[in-house]
């Protein structure tokens, strides 16, 4: 299965201006209450970088509990009421994963990385974290904004860890950093006959328009949005990467397992019985239930998970991108160069242990021929397109011996934060290819057509140079390959 929502950029397409220091002190003190549809919100100084003003725990939506359990996201009413923001609230009941222990910071990465280091669960977590500092630019609204969506194939995952958490970004860069919350597991695509399907996303796409109704108090113009992968796909602004096809009715008897288990039967009227039911008893009867097969033993889907609808996910991606049917926006797409390293813990964990030859076929056919075949259909449609592979593989991250650039190590290479999730001390070398990459990022985000031209890398090119190595034998300097060097049997 390719990368499941990786970082979403937004970028707000205006030179930086001018301003006074003073200006820009007194903008942060307005930033610490800013005034939005959910109310007024009181942020706070970041604990470990006291110029960002931390905004944590923001409603976006109203609690998906009671008669709104299983539900599309409902949009909250506009509030005059003081919200203290300052605290994390409980992450989106999600399926707890097992892993082996390797080297000694192997577990606590993995915690931090599926949200499983002890943040406490609930259903009520719909809500979005945002970290600003004051600057010129942001005195005058012309700050780019990052907005992340967290990954864990749609069952795990959050943003209270410090994988995303937002300070180091926002202080060392111009720019607004969000993270958001959404529903996971059977709660956000739950495959009951009769419930909405996909809430996950939908709730994405309502986080997404409250930043964008909100966002100009932190510091941003509201910006022309771009977005990433399935999620936006569904609103013409992106297509996504083709999810692993599913049939709705394996889904509806994933659905039925887990309510035939709490006593609600297996029927169609199943819904309301498990709406009585508390989200402990159903998250534990979703657990019970089993990943469908597949035809390698890295790959594996969780039983509840998006479904095509043709609404807001399709089942044909190929002929969307081969018919130039996604919104014409700048693009970065990539992946890292041993993507499987991640994934084969989890195999290991179902007693199965990989061999070298099925790790590869799972990176080549689920990462890199899907970023291949976007980047031909985005070139072949005139849209601006840049392509990567990140290959960094540092000592304080490493997760075993031979776990490379595994699937979301290139995350620190963003936030920057490896220090805090593992507790070891990044490499000189590590630490200037952060500074290197998360520019680079934010740059995109300010200006998306011309940004990273100017920074020497060339629009992907069959037969040319364009393809850009990250920390390719641990260099904090990138170099250029032929796309082909790593697509050539696709």
């Amino acid at each position: 299965m390719a990368r499941v929502i990786p970082i979403l950029i937004s970028a707000a397409l205006y030179a930086l201006g001018d301003c006074t220091q003073d200006a820009a002190t007194s903008y942060y003190r307005s930033t610490t209450v800013v005034k939005t549809t959910s109310g007024l919100l009181i942020g706070h100084p970041g604990p470990n970088r006291s110029v960002v003003a931390e905004f944590l725990g923001v409603p976006y939506a109203a609690p998906p509990i009671g008669e709104l359990r299983f539900a599309p996201p409902v949009r909250l009413p506009s509030s005059n009421a003081t919200l203290n923001a300052s605290e994390w609230v409980p992450k989106g009941a999600a399926q707890a994963s097992g892993f082996p222990r390797f080297h000694p910071q192997a577990q606590q990465i993995i915690d931090y990385f599926v949200g499983g280091a002890g943040t406490p669960q609930s259903e009520d977590c719909l809500t979005l974290n945002i970290w600003t500092k004051p600057t010129a630019s942001a005195a005058q609204q012309k700050k780019p904004v990052l907005i992340f969506l967290h990954g864990g194939r749609f069952a795990n995952g959050n943003t209270h860890t410090p994988f995303y958490d937002g300070q180091a970004l926002a202080d060392a860069e111009d720019v607004v950093v969000v993270t958001l919350n959404y529903r996971l597991n059977i709660f956000g695509f739950p495959g009951a006959p009769d419930a909405a399907g996909n809430l996950g996303l939908r709730d994405q796409r309502l986080a997404v328009e409250w930043i964008r109704d909100n966002i100009a108090g932190f510091g941003v113009t509201p910006p022309a949005w771009c977005s990433s992968d399935n999620q936006l796909a569904a609103w013409l602004w992106i297509t996504g990467r083709t999810l692993t096809k599913r049939i709705r009715s394996r889904q509806i008897i994933n659905w039925h397992n887990a309510s035939h288990a709490l006593g609600c039967g297996a029927d169609e009227n199943s819904l309301a019985c498990m709406r009585t039911k508390s989200w402990v008893e159903i998250l534990k009867a979703a657990s019970q239930v089993q990943s469908a097969a597949s035809d390698n033993p890295v790959r594996s889907t969780p039983p509840f998970y998006p479904q095509a609808d043709e609404k807001l996910v399709f089942s044909d991606y190929g002929k969307r991108s081969r018919d130039g049917n996604f919104a014409r926006l700048p693009y970065v797409l990539g992946n890292n160069d041993n993507e499987q390293g991640y994934y084969v813990i989890s195999a290991y964990g179902r007693g199965v242990n990989v061999t070298k030859s099925q790790g590869d076929d799972f990176l080549l056919t689920s990462f890199t021929c899907p970023n291949h075949a976007q980047a031909l259909s985005r070139r072949a449609a005139g849209v601006p397109v840049w392509q990567y592979r990140y290959f960094g593989d540092w000592e304080s991250t490493r997760l075993y011996p031979t776990s490379g650039a595994y699937h979301g190590v290139d995350m620190h290479m963003i936030f920057g934060n490896s220090e805090a999730v593992t507790v070891l001390p990044p490499s000189e070398e590590q630490e200037q290819t952060v500074a290197f990459m998360r520019h680079l990022w934010v740059q995109f985000a300010a200006d998306p057509v011309n940004s990273l031209s100017r920074a020497g890398w060339s629009r992907f090119e069959p037969g040319s140079e364009s393809l850009a190595r990250f920390a390719h034998g641990n260099s904090p300097r990138w170099s250029f390959v032929e796309p082909e060097t790593l697509a050539a049997d696709c």
